[in-house]
């Protein structure tokens, strides 16, 4: 009868360890998302903070990532980014996961909801919307620069939904979080379990520093979705 308990304690820790380590695995979603993902290199004219270690006129970098509006292409050359992010530029340039640069075109920037559209010569993987709906609880993950040191994957969870009048943008539908968010991960995908889209980041809410305080906010995908297809004449 002991020997028997004790077997049982051992196949649940064993069964409780593996569940944990599954339920915690990101890497699907890394694979899914980071081929999508870019680096997003402004200059704005005149600029030069110092603390940032870039000669004058290269502002903060921040992230963008590929995306369609027709949901069966595979490729496009179409960027999503945080529009405070170029918002001075006057060249913008990227670098992909292979860490190939590319001038690209600014097509549109709209600073009501904090989007941008960048149009690169050479197609990118666009990433894949969510068919579900996000909800509270659910775990979620971004790939960002963070502080311009490359591509990096951080997760959380969705703590709040439809947040509004926080004062970031004129026109704001957030999904709240507490994966990590930092200087440098303006633009990055928010991404389900799954690896697809439902959010772009965009806003971390800290009063002392800029950097994460585990209150972070990314707008959601129907604003997104809403604002390419008013603009859809802009990108076909």
């Amino acid at each position: 009868m002991v020997n028997k308990t004790i077997k049982s304690v051992l196949y649940l820790t064993i069964f409780l360890i593996n569940f944990s380590t599954l339920a915690h695995d990101y890497s699907e979603v890394w694979e899914k998302g980071y081929k999508s993902t870019v680096v997003v290199l402004p200059t704005w004219p005149g600029y030069n903070k110092p603390g940032f270690g870039a000669p004058a006129g290269i502002a903060p970098a921040g992230t963008g990532f590929y995306l369609s509006l027709d949901t069966k292409e595979k490729m496009t050359n179409y960027i999503l980014t945080a529009a405070h992010v170029i918002k001075n530029a006057k060249i913008v340039e990227i670098k992909d996961y292979n860490n190939k640069s590319e001038l690209v075109d600014v097509v549109l920037t709209d600073f009501k909801t904090d989007i941008a559209i960048l149009k690169s010569k050479t197609k990118g993987q666009s990433i894949r919307v969510a068919s579900k709906k996000i909800k509270y609880g659910n775990e979620v993950c971004l790939i960002g620069n963070s502080f311009g040191i490359g591509q990096s994957l951080s997760c959380g969870i969705v703590s709040g939904l439809n947040r509004t009048k926080l004062g970031f943008n004129p026109i704001e539908d957030f999904i709240q979080t507490d994966a990590s968010v930092n200087p440098g991960a303006s633009g990055a995908p928010l991404l389900n379990n799954d690896g697809e889209l439902v959010g772009m980041v965009d806003a971390i809410y800290t009063k002392e520093a800029d950097i994460d305080a585990g209150v972070n906010f990314a707008i959601d995908i129907k604003l997104i979705q809403n604002f390419l297809y008013k603009y859809s004449s802009h990108i076909r």
